[in-house]
C-alpha cells in the first residue's frame, strides 16, 4: 500500500519513532513522512500524527483512508493534548483512539481502540514511550483492516462529548510557594525541551528540568 504520514513539527519527539516504524515496513508498503500537507501527492491512506495543519475535505479526497490519532476515549477528550490534561486531571491509563478525519475536529467514526496504564511516578518521557508505542501498534492495527471488510463504527454516546482546551505556555507554570508533592504532576508531564515547567521568583524565569535516578 501507498502510505502517507502527515506531521506537520519537525521537533516533535514522536518523529524517530515514525521514522523507526517506516523502516521496518518498507519492504511491504510505499511509506513516505510529510511535514507539509502541500507535498502530499495521494495514496491508500493518510495517518495524521501531531499534526497542527487543517487538512480538508478536498486534501484527503486524494486517500482511501485518511486516519488521526487521538489519545483519549473518543468522544470524551476530543480537542488538544488530551493525554496531557487527563494525567493532569488524576487518570492512571490513557486510552488513544484511531479514528476517519472528518472536517470537525474528532468527530469521525472509529477504527480501533487501544489503552496503556500511566504509572503515578512515570515522567514524561516515560509516557512518551507508551504513547507512541501505542499509536504505531493502531497504525498496524490500520493496515491490516484496511484490505479486510471491516466497517468502522461512528461515535455515539449517551452523554455529550467533552473538549479540551488547546495549551498555552501559562499552563506550564508552577507555584513556587506550593509543596513539591502537589507540584509533581504537574511538572513530570511537561516536556523539559519544548514545554518546559517552569516558576517565577524573585523576577526571574526559571525551568524545572526532572530526571528520574537509580
Amino acid at each position: 500500500m501507498k502510505v502517507a504520514i502527515l506531521c506537520s513539527d519537525p521537533g516533535h519527539p514522536v518523529n524517530p519513532w515514525l521514522e523507526d516504524w517506516r523502516r521496518g515496513r518498507v519492504a511491504q508498503h510505499d511509506i513516505q513522512i510529510y511535514r507539509d500537507k502541500a507535498d502530499l501527492s495521494g495514496g491508500d491512506i493518510l495517518f495524521l500524527v501531531s499534526c497542527s495543519q487543517i487538512v480538508t475535505a478536498e486534501d484527503r479526497s486524494h486517500f482511501k483512508h485518511s486516519l488521526v490519532l487521538h489519545a483519549s476515549d473518543l468522544p470524551k477528550g476530543r480537542g488538544w493534548s488530551p493525554h496531557i490534561w487527563a494525567i493532569l486531571e488524576g487518570a492512571r491509563a490513557i486510552t488513544v483512539s484511531l479514528l476517519e478525519a472528518e472536517d470537525k475536529v474528532d468527530t469521525g467514526a472509529i477504527w480501533a481502540k487501544r489503552s496503556f496504564d500511566v504509572p503515578e511516578h512515570a515522567l514524561h518521557d516515560e509516557i512518551h514511550e507508551k504513547l507512541f508505542e501505542t499509536e504505531l501498534a493502531l497504525m498496524d492495527e490500520a493496515l491490516t483492516l484496511a484490505n479486510s471488510t471491516f466497517e468502522p463504527v461512528p461515535q455515539v454516546t449517551s452523554e455529550p462529548p467533552t473538549y479540551y482546551r488547546k495549551r498555552s505556555p501559562e499552563d506550564s507554570q508552577i507555584d513556587p510557594d506550593a509543596p513539591l508533592s502537589t507540584l509533581f504532576n504537574t511538572i513530570r508531564v511537561m516536556d523539559p525541551q519544548r514545554y518546559p515547567a517552569f516558576f517565577r521568583l524573585y523576577g526571574h524565569t526559571y525551568t524545572i528540568k526532572l530526571e528520574k535516578v537509580d
